[in-house]
């Protein structure tokens, strides 16, 4: 008897995954125009950077015949040795490494430790920790305040002004401490009977399960820190000091050279005698700065969506 009623609902269970399957399929013009849309939209971010880059491998004489190419035509290196025989546009590089490799090192010790601590709901005063981190996020002080601030504190002028005012994000050390809150309790219990601390617990335990969270956090710092020229223009009126952005706009924006490269610059007018040109300078310096920070991502791809997904189970 139980059988025949299974076997009398059975059709009835196929029929309604079939109606709500069809029911959740989007139709085949739908489907159609959301292909067409992200076509269109992966084409205009693409085609710049494909021109920019086809420029940069291209003499300077190609480059005003066909201003808009996606191959490079007559290709050449010239533009790429002039910018690695650079020593402003080499030092700028250095210095933005240095911020971008210890700001992240440093944004990393900070968040994970503070995180840790506002993922423990037991401790007095919780909620009133959490909200002075969320105040920030929605209300800033402005630039003129954090201006003064810098400058009593004398980090104006200084390659740590790129660092020390970022050491914590608020959205970053929210996205952790949600990550860290789903880490059963059971495992800091175990290991506290065995008598560890709690630096030794985050240490040994969570941040070896908290790759995912870790990687996302230090790419998105990273990306931050990188791509960082409000500091530089602000803060750092030193232009022997400047992060790799700051002389990126220089060079493209106002076109101030900063005395590069061996050549002189007073000849870069002269088509006869060069084959770099201006826009040759500034199609290979976007390169050189975009392609670093472009290699690092596919390592930590994996592990970027799963970060941000599991820091939003709780909280």
């Amino acid at each position: 008897m139980v059988e025949q009623t299974a076997a009398a609902t059975h059709p009835v269970k196929e029929l309604k995954l079939t109606k709500r399957s069809s029911l959740d399929a989007n139709p085949w013009w739908a489907q159609g125009l959301i292909y067409l849309v992200l076509i269109v939209a992966g084409l205009i971010t693409l085609l710049p950077m494909v021109n920019v880059w086809a420029i940069s491998f291209s003499e300077a004489h190609e480059i005003y015949k066909n201003p808009m190419m996606l191959w490079p035509k007559s290709f050449t290196l010239e533009s790429y040795k002039y910018i690695f025989n650079t020593q402003v546009l080499l030092k700028a590089f250095g210095i933005t490494v240095f911020v971008t490799l210890v700001g992240t090192f440093l944004n990393l010790i900070f968040t994970a430790t503070g995180a840790y601590g506002l993922s423990k709901t037991h401790i007095p005063g919780h909620r009133f920790l959490l909200w002075i981190v969320i105040i920030p996020m929605l209300f800033g002080a402005g630039l003129i305040p954090m201006y003064i601030l810098l400058k009593n504190i004398g980090l104006l002028n200084s390659i740590w002004v790129m660092i020390i005012p970022q050491l914590v994000a608020p959205f970053n050390l929210i996205l952790m401490r949600n990550f860290f809150w789903s880490i059963p309790e059971s495992l800091e219990e175990s290991a506290r009977i065995d008598g560890a601390s709690d630096m030794r617990v985050l240490w040994s335990i969570i941040l070896p399960l908290s790759k995912p969270v870790i990687a996302t956090v230090g790419l998105f710092y990273a990306v931050g820190h990188w791509n960082d020229f409000f500091s530089g223009l602000f803060f750092i009126s030193d232009n022997s000091k400047w992060p790799l952005q700051m002389v990126l706009r220089s060079i493209v924006i106002d076109f101030n050279m900063l005395n590069m490269g061996t050549q002189n610059t007073s000849t870069l007018n002269d088509s006869s005698q060069l084959v770099v040109q201006p826009e040759n300078i500034k199609a290979a310096t976007i390169i050189f700065a975009i392609v670093p920070i472009l290699v690092v991502y596919p390592f930590l791809q994996k592990y970027f969506v799963k970060g941000i997904m599991l820091g939003s189970v709780k909280g």
